[in-house]
Order: C-alpha cells, then structure tokens, then sequence
C-alpha cells in the first residue's frame, strides 16, 4: 500500500496492493501493519457501506467528541466526488477542502483524520460506498455542516439531499469543537 497523495493534513489517498490474473483481480483494501508503516494508526470498530443513485449529495457528516472518529473510505461500484473539510482549529487547513474521485476503477482509498467533514457526490447510479470508522456510531453525535456553506464548487444544480442533511447549520455558524 503506498501513499498517492496528502490532500489536506493528516488526510491520505491511498493506492492498495491489487493483484490481477486471469481470473480478474483481488484488491487488499486494508492491512494494519502497512498504515502503521505510514505512519496511519488506524483500529476500526465499526463498518458500513452505502448505496446511492446518481446526483446523491451525502454530506457533510462527522461525529462530535468524544465520540468523533478516523474515517476509511473507498467505492467498489460506480464513482464519487469524496470531499473533506477540516474543522481542525490548530490545524493549518481550517476551513480549506479538498475533492476526490474515488471509484471501482481508480481503486484508491482515502482516510479521514477525526475533526473533518466528510461527504460525497454519487457520480453513477448504483454506486456503492464502504466505510469503516474508529468509534462506534453515537447517534446523539451526529452533526454535520450544510453541503453548500463552505466554498466547494459541486459539479451538480439540484442534488438529491436528505432532509437530515439540508438542515445542517452552515459553516459559518458552526463552532467547532475539534
């Protein structure tokens, strides 16, 4: 596994071993002793995958202290635009984002430092998503900041949007905890 890029502090895009034969090809999508070799200490509890249609807008989700958590993200069908925000108030990327394509082709994975926004953009119709987080999830923790408050541009007019995330605070009346 080797690091591709190192969008903003602490945020990774990851390359995975993949092998290939005939058959077709066996992706490694996670092994601890190659993120601790990155210097990535990463020790999932928790895993999740979604499912989402084109124009699919989730975001931007994060879990409060102390139930806030490292985030592996990586698509095994279809494509997304992944975006991150840092909320990090000692971090020199506060309030700076940055955007991904991830997907079944490109293979990448991306991890997320606690104290970021994360969210995505479903760029196929039956895109499916895997998560895996370092905390349990704490529904009491859920928080988020609203998808269009913050300066990224999304390459979307009207995206399909939960209610749930619609109603975020924009991120100019978030105060961070992080």
């Amino acid at each position: 596994m080797k690091i591709h890029s190192e969008p903003l502090s602490g945020a990774f895009v990851l390359n995975p071993r993949v092998f290939e034969d005939m058959r077709g090809d066996f992706v490694k999508t996670f092994h601890q002793p190659d993120f601790v070799a990155l210097g990535i200490h990463f020790d999932p509890r928790e895993e999740f995958f979604s499912t989402s249609h084109r124009n699919v807008l989730r975001g931007m989700h994060f879990q409060l202290p102390p139930h806030d958590h490292e985030k592996f993200v990586y698509c095994i069908r279809g494509s997304i635009l992944d975006v991150v925000l840092d909320l990090r108030k000692g971090s020199p990327d506060l309030g700076k984002f940055a955007g991904i394509r991830l997907s079944a082709q490109n293979r990448q994975l991306f991890f997320i430092p606690k104290g970021m926004a994360h969210g995505f953009l479903a760029l196929e119709d039956d895109t499916v998503v895997v998560y895996k987080t370092s905390t349990v999830h704490s529904p009491s923790h859920d928080a988020g900041v609203r998808w269009d408050s913050f300066g990224f541009v999304w390459p979307v007019e009207t995206p399909i949007l939960s209610e749930r995330d619609r109603s975020f605070p924009a991120m100019a009346d978030f105060n961070s905890p992080f």
